[in-house]
C-alpha cells in the first residue's frame, strides 16, 4: 500500500467544510485518481490540514499526483506546502 501525504496551511474551517462537502457529494475520487482511501486531518487552532490519500501501487500514486498537481487551488482546503509519497511499512489500528 502507498500513501500520498499532503500538508496544507491557511486552512479555514468553512473552506474545509466546502471541500469535504464536494468530496462527499461525488461518487468517489476525482477522475483519473485511482485512490483506495482518504483521510483528512484538521488542526483548526493552527489552520493546517494533513490529507492522506491511499493507493494500491506506486504507479497509481504517481498517476494521481499528476492529476492533483494540476488541480486549481480553489479546489483545495488551503495552501499546499508539502507532498510526500510513501510506501506504508507499518499500520496499527485498533
Amino acid at each position: 500500500m502507498y500513501v500520498r501525504v499532503v500538508r496544507f496551511t491557511d486552512v479555514r474551517a468553512e473552506r474545509l467544510e466546502q471541500t469535504l462537502a464536494r468530496i462527499n457529494e461525488s461518487n468517489g475520487p476525482p477522475p483519473g485518481v485511482p485512490s483506495t482511501g482518504l483521510k483528512v486531518n484538521f488542526d483548526e487552532a493552527q489552520g493546517t490540514a494533513v490529507v492522506l490519500q491511499y493507493f494500491a501501487t506506486a504507479e497509481d500514486m504517481e498517476t494521481a499526483g499528476k492529476v492533483m498537481a494540476a488541480m486549481d487551488s480553489s479546489e483545495t482546503p488551503g495552501t499546499r506546502v508539502s507532498v510526500d509519497t510513501c510506501e506504508v511499512k507499518l499500520e496499527l489500528e485498533p
